[in-house]
């Protein structure tokens, strides 16, 4: 999976005062490579900015402006998927792109803050700023360093996909939704009488009938119904329509990672829908 991991810090309360950038390049779950910079902001320094990341007025002299990193930074950004640490890098990044005039960068941004929150329920509420995620993590780095800070974005993000078996496309979407909705699927209790009480059961693709439906029958037969593959899926129903649509070439980030353990000596039970609604009766 490839995507890049942005971390800004800022010179006063205003957001568009950039004075330090820092990218990671993600490739294949690994570093690729870095880039930083030191960044005129073109107005005055707060101390209690400088406080937190010691940058002043005498370091970034000679710097370069925004305006004149924009294509680089654009190069890294543009189509692909953005990675930052709450919604403060993304709102400083387009707040100075505005101000200097510049063309809006297209991309997908994910909030790892957000991602964190939704993979370990003790951070759900609070607790889950950098600092404590890389100690929870064991991730040293130096805090409030822009190249160190969007490192460790990136890293989570890694830990949440291994940790959760949601893939990064899926998290696109998931880490904007309400960490327990009430229509959530887990909200349903199995049915503990049900003849597969114990089995943690995943729906993957496009389904034939209601997505409800399915979990209501999944349930009343006493399974577990979670939303992303893990270690202890044991059953992962594919659409009806995906199978007819895709002809096999092409499989969900859930199909894929449910085969990954397969390999590895988990027992999951792959079933198509209409498998799965016979396999329960």
């Amino acid at each position: 999976m490839n995507f890049i991991a942005i971390d800004v810090e800022t010179a006063n309360s205003d957001l568009s005062s950039i004075c330090q950038i820092g990218i990671t390049q993600f490739i294949d779950d690994k570093i690729s490579q870095q880039w930083e910079s030191l960044i005129d902001p073109e107005t005055h320094f707060d101390w209690m900015n400088t406080m937190v990341h010691g940058i002043e007025d005498d370091d970034i002299r000679g710097k370069p402006t925004f305006n004149q990193v924009f294509d680089k930074i654009k190069t890294f950004l543009e189509g692909g998927i953005t990675i930052s640490h709450s919604s403060f890098d993304k709102s400083a990044i387009s707040k100075v792109t505005m101000k200097y005039g510049l063309e809006q960068i297209n991309t997908q941004w994910v909030d790892s803050a957000k991602v964190a929150r939704r993979t370990w329920p003790q951070f759900a509420k609070s607790g889950y700023g950098l600092k404590n995620l890389s100690e929870f993590l064991g991730i040293e780095f130096k805090h409030h360093d822009a190249l160190e800070d969007s490192m460790v974005a990136g890293i989570i993000i890694l830990r949440a996909i291994e940790h959760s078996g949601t893939s990064l496309n899926e998290w696109v979407s998931r880490a904007n939704r309400p960490i327990t909705p009430s229509s959530n699927s887990e909200m349903l209790e199995p049915n503990i009488d049900g003849g597969h009480f114990g089995e943690i059961l995943v729906f993957t693709g496009a389904l034939c009938l209601p997505r409800r439906e399915m979990i209501v029958l999944a349930t009343n037969s006493g399974c577990t119904v979670t939303s992303s593959v893990t270690k202890k899926t044991t059953i992962l129903v594919v659409g009806d329509q995906d199978i007819e649509k895709l002809a096999g070439h092409t499989k969900s980030s859930k199909h894929r990672k449910a085969e990954e353990l397969i390999k590895k000596g988990q027992r999951i039970r792959i079933l198509s829908e209409s498998d799965f609604s016979t396999y329960i009766r």
